[in-house]
């Protein structure tokens, strides 16, 4: 418990870090979204109404420290304020209709490239200097070392502009409403094919990677000899005592990335106008939205801390070591 408190007040400070910099950091840039709308408007909006977007914005006259005190009020009471692209939708309303879309081609990537990353480092390990292990991993590393966007490019042309597979843009059929039925789940897989296999072709190289190196170290353990020597079978032996403390930097590594699963595909959204975190995020700069902005930053820190707290829980209970120390 003494450890899990730690962790957790280093986390309340991390994340007060991040939203103190978030506060300050477009307070810094020159200029602010209101001067902007108004030189847009070219004198068509009056002094009175200037004043109320700039206090809709929490851009008032007010001293700094403040502006900070009622931000804090803010964050805590989920105020995060107007977009200005969209106004006068709220920005939270607008994250959370887009957040899902994030989730769910992050989400899926990961699995999968975490899955089959995993499995196939284990038995390239297990089966060292054999077919698997000489040449599906410099092959997929090869494939890792191309920027994602790259690839996504590339899989978009051929699959979907030249032989017409897949769709070329958005997570489901335009003019479609959303529903929970098998046809329109059907047609949010379908979209999301070649955005998720983007990103594991990608990632999944890495993850072979890196359970290989751990398992080959884990092989060379005496207890794994030990129950070799017991004449346990081959396969109870690689995933009951090799692989099941190989995979315990990866639990770490799973947490890590899943922390970025909201925004680690951000260029991937754009480029197959994925409706998520990072499509969003491109249009407020595009835009200059600050408060959609602050938000969308302030939601992937809050992603980002909330997935490694929980990622330091599960390692307390998969390894006594962390408990003893």
């Amino acid at each position: 418990m003494g450890y899990m408190l730690r962790r957790f007040g280093f986390y309340l400070v991390a994340f007060w870090v991040s939203i103190t910099l978030n506060f300050f950091l477009p307070r810094f840039m020159p200029g602010d979204p209101v001067s902007r709308m108004v030189a847009r408007l070219q004198g068509q909006i009056r002094p009175d109404q200037i004043e109320a977007l700039k206090e809709s914005f929490g851009l008032s006259d007010a001293p700094l420290w403040e502006q900070y005190l009622r931000y804090l009020g803010q964050i805590f009471t989920g105020n995060l304020g107007f977009s200005i692209s969209r106004f006068p939708t709220p920005v939270i309303d607008v994250i959370s209709s887009v957040i899902g879309w994030t989730f769910l081609l992050g989400f899926v990537s990961l699995i999968i490239a975490v899955v089959i990353g995993n499995v196939l480092g284990i038995l390239a390990a297990w089966r060292r200097g054999g077919v698997l292990d000489s040449f599906v991993p410099p092959l997929l590393i090869f494939i890792g070392s191309f920027p994602y966007f790259w690839l996504a490019m590339g899989l978009l042309y051929l699959f979907g502009v030249t032989l017409g597979w897949f769709p070329l843009r958005h997570a489901y059929e335009v003019g479609t409403a959303p529903e929970f039925s098998l046809a329109f789940l059907g047609d949010v897989a379908y979209h999301l094919i070649l955005p998720a296999t983007s990103i594991v072709l990608v990632s999944v190289g890495g993850w072979m990677l890196g359970m290989r190196n751990t398992m080959i170290a884990t092989n060379a353990e005496d207890y794994i000899v030990m129950a070799e020597a017991k004449g346990l079978r081959a396969n109870r032996v690689m995933m009951q005592y090799a692989a099941r403390n190989a995979l315990l930097p990866s639990v770490t590594a799973f947490g890590m990335s899943l922390g970025f699963v909201v925004g680690g595909a951000l260029l991937t959204e754009v480029v197959f106008a994925y409706p998520g975190i990072g499509y969003t995020l491109l249009a407020a700069v595009q835009n200059l939205d600050y408060p959609l902005m602050q938000g969308l930053f302030l939601t992937i820190t809050t992603a980002v801390l909330i997935a490694n707290f929980l990622v330091d829980i599960v390692y307390v209970r998969l390894d006594p070591r962390v408990r003893v120390s």
